[in-house]
């Protein structure tokens, strides 16, 4: 396969790749909603499955998502890149039959270090949590997988 060089070209070529193999996204729901160059959107809605005993959803979903949406947005270089650490912060509540997006932004890249902000909102626009990732490439094609 031919690797595109138009960036947004790119960076659909690598979700693209990424998303045959993603198996826990997928399995959670997940949809791309959007791709570029170091950003991402991705949505779930929040299930049953998905709620914890304060009826409210479990924040390791909502770690998830953003996760995912950090993950689309380094990868989107076609470099394999894997997340150096993370942060999230919890800032409200997401219930049963919710719609999360999760968009993620690339804030600073250079050589094999970024930092990717990405903020939870809900259906009416709320934010429910902030998260930061810090990446690293490790090598390798995101599109063919080696």
């Amino acid at each position: 396969m031919d690797t595109p060089v138009d960036p947004q070209e790119l960076a659909a070529a690598c979700a693209r790749a990424m998303w045959e193999r993603d198996k826990a996204s997928q399995g959670l729901g997940m949809k791309i909603e959007n791709v570029g160059p170091g950003e991402a959107t991705l949505s779930m809605t929040v299930r049953a499955d998905m709620v914890n005993g304060h009826e409210i959803c479990h924040g390791g979903f909502i770690f998830l998502l953003a996760d995912s949406a950090f993950a689309f947005a380094c990868n989107a270089y076609d470099v394999n890149t894997v997340a150096a650490s993370c942060d999230i912060s919890f800032l409200k509540a997401a219930r049963l039959d919710d719609r999360l997006v999760a968009k993620a932004r690339e804030t600073w890249r250079e050589g094999r270090n970024g930092i990717y902000d990405i903020v939870v909102s809900d259906q009416t626009g709320a934010v429910v949590a902030h998260f930061r990732g810090k990446s690293r490439t490790v090598g390798g094609s995101v599109i063919t997988g080696k």
